[in-house]
């Protein structure tokens, strides 16, 4: 992750409580077996996991190839602060694995695809040893194709699945449509594949659909990817101290506002407060649930999520939210210029924006810093945070594929997934050095044609464990790290932690309007009575049932949390 870097999907997450997209490492969705059993024919309502869970993932076997700068603490990601030498890239994939056959994958894709026969696609076939064909399809209306191609017979060997495209009738295709990866990579089998090997195991978990090992997984940190990533240059020019408290960022805020001068101090923070008070995650539906006191509850029925809306209300009455936010632009226009340009001090975002932003004014605003808080608790505590899904984008092999052709998407998967600091994850990376990119002072940078031909293509198959490496701003990586592993020491895995969860189709819908209710709600237009009176008419009209329906979920399979 360093400039010009590729920035499709791998690098995307999907953040907490809406479909907002933005370049990071990605985030979750659902799928199945328990209720049914797991076999085709059977019911495709579920999950699958405990002993059944256990004897289809792959044996975990760390990568001793490279050794991170920052190795994973409490659910972080690994990270590299060192600058790159090229002369020192180790090797992870000693041999082809690839036979020399073709594969067609169909994946989203995020600007104008390559021509076919770029020198970057040429590269990878020629060092995976497969002849692979690209069938890119826009990603921003992928899930429309994804339901046309599964409803037909004219499937391609390998179709990558994002977890927020699986929705409506595309759960039930996965498992109908779909190999078992099971022989493949099951137990010590997986071993064949030494990098996906290093895949860690609760990324495997997520790719269990309909009781069998059927997704190639892009792995994530659990902890949560959203930060109040504020302007630590003017904080300290100003002499601000970073909050501690929702009091204390009251305080700040009111006294960082100045209309007249065009300052206000944040955006919509509804997702901080959703942290600050410790609220169930509303990112996929199974995760919104956990088990207290052995009654399960949902996200939506819990004082702390009305007290997070009523706080981040105050934040709009107070004239403390910049006018755009107010307006309900926070979170979709670019929030980039206005930060930079100081009309608002502290904004929730991805993670990745730490790095992005940073190095977007490097050259023009040589003293712009921005930062990440930590998360704090409502009351000055240390907040409840919770895990967020391990994997949320997955490849998957055509049921019909021979053996030979599963074997070379497994060979393209071991490249694919290579670790930061090896040959195969520059070249899945960044490409050809020289025609691709370059390395100035340890800090690889893409040229033009690598801005052209290496785009979201084959990072969409399999990746590494979650890594943060920015040799441009080594610091960055360093806090970025550092920060998913204070936070990770109070995140908790809520009860279905892990699993893929396919809720029944008459549930689908039942807690759509919330976002939009909770949207209103903070601009005023709406009241906290008005969420419990959609609550009381939640439970009315299903969420009790769902509740029943998630309990046996959890009798029959026992939970993935720990």
């Amino acid at each position: 992750m360093t400039p010009n870097a590729a920035s499709g999907p791998s690098r995307r997450k999907f953040l907490a409580s809406t479909a907002v997209a933005t370049a990071a490492v990605a985030g979750g969705m659902p799928l199945l077996s328990a209720c049914g059993g797991g076999s085709d024919g059977g019911s495709r309502d579920g999950t699958t996991s405990g002993k059944d869970a256990k004897k289809l993932l792959p044996t975990y076997v760390a990568g001793n190839v490279v050794t991170p700068d920052i190795p994973s603490k409490n659910g972080s990601a690994v990270g590299f602060t060192s600058k790159l030498d090229l002369s020192d890239l180790k090797t992870s994939v000693p041999r082809k694995l690839g036979k020399g056959g073709k594969v067609t994958i169909m994946s989203p894709f995020w600007g104008s695809p390559p021509k076919e026969d770029n020198a970057y696609y040429k590269a990878m076939n020629d060092l995976i040893g497969v002849d692979v064909v690209w069938q890119n399809q826009d990603g921003n209306t992928y899930d429309q194709k994804l339901g046309a191609v599964l409803a037909s017979s004219e499937v391609p060997d390998v179709m990558v699945v994002p977890g927020w495209n699986m929705t409506g009738k595309i759960p039930s295709a996965i498992i109908g449509k779909f190999a078992d990866l099971g022989p493949y990579l099951s137990g010590d089998a997986v071993k064949d594949f030494p990098n996906l090997a290093a895949i860690p195991t609760d990324a495997w978990q997520r790719s269990i659909f309909g009781g069998k090992l059927r997704g190639l997984p892009m792995p994530s940190s659990y902890v949560t990817g959203i930060v109040p990533l504020y302007r630590q240059d003017i904080f300290e020019k100003e002499g601000y101290e970073v909050p501690r408290s929702c009091d204390e960022f009251m305080a700040l805020a009111k006294e960082a506002t100045n209309a007249k001068a065009k300052r206000w101090a944040c955006l919509d923070m509804k997702w901080t407060a959703f942290n600050a008070f410790g609220v169930l995650s509303g990112n996929e539906k199974s995760l919104g649930w956990n088990q207290v006191d052995g009654k399960l509850i949902y996200r939506i029925e819990t004082d702390e999520y009305l007290e997070a809306l009523e706080w981040t209300r105050m934040l709009f009455a107070a004239g403390v939210v910049h006018p755009d936010a107010k307006l309900g632009k926070s979170n979709a226009a670019d929030p980039g210029p206005k930060f930079a340009a100081g009309e608002f001090l502290i904004y929730n975002q991805d993670s990745s924006q730490w790095w992005s932003r940073t190095a977007e004014q490097a050259t023009q605003n040589p003293e712009f810093k921005i930062w990440g808080m930590d998360i704090f608790g409502h009351d000055g505590g240390d907040p409840t945070l919770w895990a967020q899904n391990p994997a949320g984008i997955f490849a998957f092999v055509n049921k019909k594929a021979s053996e030979s052709v599963i074997r070379d998407v497994l060979a393209i998967a071991n490249v694919t997934a290579a670790p930061y600091g090896t040959k195969e994850y520059m070249a899945t990376n960044y490409g050809v050095e020289g025609t691709h990119y370059a390395v100035r002072d340890g800090v690889p940078t893409k040229t033009d044609q690598g801005n052209i031909d290496v785009m979201n293509a084959y990072v969409m198959v399999a990746s590494p464990a979650a890594t943060i490496a920015h040799p441009d701003f080594p610091e960055v990586a360093k806090g970025q790290v550092e920060w998913q592993q204070r936070m990770g020491a109070v995140t908790r895995k809520p009860t279905f932690y892990g699993m893929q969860v396919t809720e029944p189709a008459r549930y689908t819908n039942l807690s759509n309007d919330f976002e939009q209710l909770e949207d209103d709600v903070v601009r005023g237009r709406k009241k906290i009575s008005d969420v419990q009176q959609a609550v009381s008419d939640w439970k009315s009209k299903g969420g009790d049932k769902l509740r029943d329906w998630y309990k046996k979920l959890l009798d029959e399979n026992g939970t993935a949390a720990s």
